[in-house]
């Protein structure tokens, strides 16, 4: 990665075992069922405040049961959890890593109440989702401040929490995802891997949503959620044209849809790419889930089943890279940032390495971005109402 930014540093590095102000770190995810009678609670959890009724979940849960009722992110999200509380020992930093979901045990709530028991009062949260947009960011607050208003009421005093930044153009978010790209590359049959086009793919979201993501100076047409993926499909896509010789073409694409039909949502979907492509006569793909950190249920179905199966059909070879997971660069890189964060909080300013275009994110979420459809309480932002 040659395009690496230290912007706005004047301080060099930040001391790498100072963490002061922070006491201990959250890391913050969506959740999952862990078994057959978890699905329906689950999806109920996701969708509460919609009116879906219960039937219609458990339609909705039959892609979790062609896995035994299992979603794989509770698991990676243990080997991730491990794998930073064993990066920072490794580094000398005695900083308590905790974990909590927002729809599945460990339920947020209860990890931060277990935090407030403990005595730490300032909390750094690392939510597992890179990208500016609603459903990335804001309602990941949105549950933190519902959450500190629930230890509120229950008399206890709920510590003092903020996020680190977004983390899509990291190098050890980027790295590993360039190096995924060109394993999958070597799984492809000889005959058409030179050829091969790259299908980066994310989650779709409404437009009406991709375009208020980010800070209210970056809302237009796709947002910032277009625009950081954007950025990060080009570096991929440049780092493995550097490796490999070879100049592939590329389109950021989406997969996961839902929604009533009527509502517009970004476009095109995976599975339509794949038949343009093979339309087009492209010999091969490779799928780059840039969009998600690990492996859960939403690459193993729509990618791997569900892609995968429409790639068949076609005739299309094609290869899904992997995510990043619990690679030593991401884990890696979430202690840069929480050292990046401690050392801004007290006063310095440290380099914030970034790469690509778009520069590193805020640190703290002005007022406006990535604004839901009603007016919810939020922490960790401008519009926090935490001291």
């Amino acid at each position: 990665m040659s395009d690496a930014l230290d912007a706005g540093g004047t301080a060099g590095a930040p001391d790498p075992c100072d963490i002061r102000p922070y006491d201990a770190l959250l890391l913050l995810s969506f959740g999952g069922p862990e078994g057959p009678d978890d699905v329906v609670p689950f999806l109920e959890n996701v969708t509460r405040g919609r009116g879906i009724p219960r039937e219609r979940l458990a339609e909705v849960g039959e892609h979790y049961f062609l896995f035994g009722g299992v979603s794989p992110i509770n698991a990676q999200c243990r080997v991730l959890l491990d794998a930073l509380r064993k990066d920072l020992a490794e580094q000398g930093i005695d900083l308590p890593v905790y974990w909590g979901n927002r729809n599945w045990a460990p339920y947020l709530t209860d990890t931060l109440r277990e935090m407030a028991r403990d005595g730490r009062r300032r909390v750094l949260t690392f939510a597992t989702s890179a990208y500016a947009s609603y459903s990335g960011c804001r309602q990941y607050r949105e549950n933190l401040a519902e959450s500190l208003a629930v230890l509120e009421a229950e008399g206890l005093r709920p510590p003092r929490v903020d996020k680190l930044r977004h983390f899509f153009n990291h190098p050890g978010f980027v790295g590993p995802m360039a190096d995924g790209v060109l394993t999958a590359l070597e799984t492809l049959p000889a005959d058409v891997r030179e050829g091969a086009h790259l299908a980066f793919t994310t989650h779709s979201i409404p437009t009406a949503a991709a375009d208020t993501s980010g800070p209210p100076a970056a809302h237009g047409d796709g947002g910032a959620y277009v625009a950081q993926h954007l950025d990060v499909a080009r570096l991929v896509a440049a780092e493995v044209a550097e490796r490999t010789g070879t100049e592939r073409p590329w389109r950021l694409v989406y997969q996961s849809r839902s929604g009533p039909p009527q509502v517009p949502w970004l476009e095109p979907d995976v599975c339509d790419h794949l038949e343009t492509l093979h339309a087009e006569g492209a010999p091969a793909a490779v799928m780059v889930p840039i969009g998600f950190v690990s492996d859960h249920m939403e690459v193993l179905y729509d990618l791997d089943t569900e892609a995968t199966a429409k790639a068949a059909e076609l005739g299309l070879p094609v290869a899904r890279s992997a995510t990043v997971g619990a690679d030593p660069r991401f884990t890696a890189a979430v202690r840069e940032l929480v050292l990046e964060r401690a050392a801004t909080e007290r006063g310095a300013r440290p380099a914030r390495c970034a790469l690509g275009t778009l520069g590193p994110s805020h640190d703290v979420c002005p007022v406006g971005c990535c604004p839901g459809r009603t007016a919810k309480p939020a922490a960790a932002g401008a519009d926090s109402s935490q001291a």
